[in-house]
């Protein structure tokens, strides 16, 4: 059974949800912290993590493909390292169609492979958790709508860890639309003063493909549906109908049948991610079209300079 995020996660305040959950949320503290290992970290290689601390749809392979590409300007030989989890094949699949991607059930395999082809720098997608593993340069993302939600950590709200530990971590991404983020960066430096910030937006690819003249029904299995949609509106799209699923949802045939029956009915065309895009099975591919989207970096020079010289 899919997971989906719960709506109180992402109000502005705890609500009465939130506290009852409190309890469990202390407990997951208390386990962690007694199950904390000393991360083991190589010279063999250099190593990026790109991860998150609000659970789930945050950009952070985006991120991952944008980092790549710089460094790959840069002249070192990059790969990809991410967790096998069957439920992911969609991303797996863009990352390996941007570079050499190593999956396996355990990133420290990834990383000896990484290590035994020569691979210069190791960039790890997701990961930042992982108690046994230490990283040259850390990055945290966050979708800027959502931010951190309620504030609180899990199960009470959507944080892995609390926001204080960015403290620990090297720079922030954050990822959106264009939003106002001069609050959310005066929060992040008042924890830690010189970490970098980057900003990026989302900026489609393939729009000459699609026909922005005719009315859509979105359909999407992702961490943050909102911003998808917002995307898609920013750049005139007229969507006339949503449907979210869970993340890293698996499509059935009766899902996309449904999907095209409601479409029809609207006599509008359909739109995905491309993430969800490669989760469909060939047979529902037909009339289904899909966005392509890269990250632009707003301050990419800055960014630019802060790997070639953390490299």
């Amino acid at each position: 059974m899919k997971f989906k995020k719960p709506d109180f996660w992402d109000k502005k305040k705890p609500n009465i949800t939130s506290y009852l959950l409190l309890p469990v949320m202390y407990l997951i503290k208390i386990i962690n912290f007694i199950y904390k290992k000393d991360k083991i970290k190589t010279d063999k290689i250099k190593t990026i993590c790109v991860g998150n601390i609000y659970l789930g749809g945050t950009g952070k392979t985006p991120v991952s493909i944008k980092i790549n590409k710089i460094i790959n300007n840069l002249n070192y030989s990059t790969a990809f390292i991410k967790k096998n989890y069957p439920d992911q094949i969609d991303e797996q699949k863009i990352l390996s169609s941007h570079g050499k991607l190593f999956c396996n059930k355990d990133r420290r395999d990834g990383l000896k492979e990484a290590i035994n082809e020569k691979i210069k720098v190791a960039i790890f997608d997701d990961g930042l958790q992982d108690k046994r593993l230490g990283y040259d340069i850390s990055f945290v993302c966050f979708n800027i709508e959502n931010w951190i939600g309620n504030g609180l950590t899990l199960p009470a709200g959507p944080l892995r860890e609390n926001i204080n530990n960015l403290k620990k971590y090297d720079a922030v991404f954050l990822n959106g639309n264009g939003e106002e983020t001069s609050e959310i960066e005066n929060i992040i430096k008042n924890i830690k003063p010189n970490i970098e910030i980057f900003k990026s937006e989302y900026v489609p690819l393939n729009l000459e493909r699609i026909n922005t003249s005719k009315n859509y029904l979105a359909f999407s299995g992702i961490g943050n549906p909102k911003t998808f949609i917002k995307t898609l509106k920013k750049n005139n799209l007229k969507i006339v109908k949503t449907l979210n699923f869970p993340d890293h949802y698996n499509y059935t045939n009766q899902d996309m049948i449904k999907i095209k029956e409601i479409a029809k009915g609207l006599n509008a065309k359909i739109i995905t991610t491309e993430k969800d895009y490669n989760r469909l099975n060939k047979l529902n591919l037909e009339n289904i079209e899909y966005l392509r989207v890269e990250l632009k970096v707003l301050n990419e020079k800055e960014l630019i300079n802060f790997l070639n010289k953390r490299l």
